[in-house]
């Protein structure tokens, strides 16, 4: 079992917190996000994620935060003083590395954006949209509550109040077409910082979306279409200088979400907040954890056992070594084959690495990491699968 002491350096450690409510779900959503209408106390909130937090701090003890992570759910439905509060007790518990990232994602309505100042004050400094798309026929159709002029209203007020921000589109769009992705997507790169999410809609179970394609009442598009719009995606971002770091996300050089690259460069981070995950390394070895999804219930497990963990696995070297494949070579970057080793307990194998290569979906980057190829990344799934069998 490779454990904290055996391995390479470690690529940071972070704090990722859920608060789990939203005004709506969209449809298309498959995340653990719930709608409350009676008001949230969030008094107690806090007081379960100080627990939760001491909680993983015991396991993981000693660690320099590198960065911290505010998801949802809609996190920017929080008062100002609840984000504050929770990052003082992140800084109780472990040390707060100067300059450390601390990101929070938030809808883009007026009522939200009215609240960044406070953020800002409260200790976040980089915020991430979910802007979804840039009209308002498609955002209705998305169930987005804000208008496509609201949204670049606080892009604005983003841009102004913290150096760093990213807004996320979703694209492959029913009805979608690769001219008008290119033009909205021109659009997008003006309005970015240095940082823009872009992701291909996929239908997820036990989703309205889902539904509706069943019943027939919901097309996306085929896969040549759903490949045209991937391939505009990487011209339009490229000649903005907004570069592919990952399959789903572009940035200008030095403007990567640091905290995101812990979770594909297979860093450890503590996962608090109904529904959370998290992966620490501690003397029994790399633990992947999960808490209890439903907001209440986790509450009520939290205050009686001290902590929200419904799930802890102590993962074989197999299993990390998988991980470590799946989530790394979503980067442009690559994974290092001699870390797989390290983790896995044995090297690839070559003989799949040569065929992949010899494919044109792999490649050796001068650095000797192993990446992905411009063709691979369209069929990354199946890339993985196969090194990993």
């Amino acid at each position: 079992m490779a454990t904290r002491s055996s391995l390479p350096a470690e690529p940071g450690f972070g704090v990722y917190v859920h608060w789990p409510f939203c005004l709506s779900k969209c449809p298309y959503c498959d995340f653990n996000s719930h709608v409350r209408t009676n008001g949230i106390d969030e008094a107690r909130y806090v007081a379960a994620f100080r627990a939760e937090l001491a909680h993983r701090a015991a396991l993981a003890p000693g660690r320099t935060v590198s960065s911290i992570f505010f998801g949802g759910g809609t996190p920017s439905l929080m008062k100002p003083e609840t984000v504050a509060a929770i990052i003082q007790a992140i800084g109780d518990n472990w040390t707060i590395a100067p300059g450390a990232e601390i990101t929070l994602e938030a809808n883009p309505t007026s009522v939200e954006a009215g609240r960044f100042k406070g953020y800002r004050l409260a200790g976040v400094n980089r915020v991430s949209l979910g802007v979804q798309a840039m009209n308002d026929a498609d955002l209705r159709a998305l169930g987005r509550m804000h208008t496509a002029a609201e949204a670049m209203t606080a892009v604005g007020v983003a841009s102004a109040i913290f150096d760093r921000f990213s807004f996320d589109l979703i694209y492959a769009r029913p009805g979608q077409t690769p001219d008008a992705w290119r033009a909205e997507l021109t659009e997008a790169t003006k309005r970015a910082g240095g940082h823009l999410s872009l992701y291909q809609l996929t239908i997820e179970p036990g989703t309205m979306f889902e539904r509706l394609v069943d019943a027939g009442k919901l097309r996306i598009p085929e896969p040549e279409l759903g490949r045209a719009l991937w391939d505009v995606t990487q011209e339009i971002t490229n000649k903005a200088e907004l570069f592919g770091y990952e399959i789903s996300n572009h940035a200008k050089r030095g403007q990567e979400s640091l905290h995101n690259l812990i979770y594909w460069r297979y860093g450890e981070y503590a996962g608090v907040g109904p529904g959370a995950h998290g992966r620490l390394l501690t003397p029994r070895g790399r633990l992947a954890q999960s808490t209890e999804k439903h907001p209440e219930m986790w509450l009520t497990v939290v205050e009686t056992d001290g902590h929200g963990l419904v799930e802890e696995e102590t993962l074989s070297n197999e299993e990390q070594g998988d991980e470590y494949l799946l989530m790394g070579l979503r980067l442009s970057e690559g994974i290092l084959p001699a870390r797989y080793e390290a983790i896995r307990g044995r090297p690839l194998d070559r003989e799949r690495v040569a065929s992949l290569i010899a494919d044109g979906m792999l490649e050796h980057a001068p650095d000797g990491k192993l990446r992905v190829t411009t063709e691979g990344f369209p069929v990354l799934d199946a890339v993985v699968a196969d090194l990993a069998a």
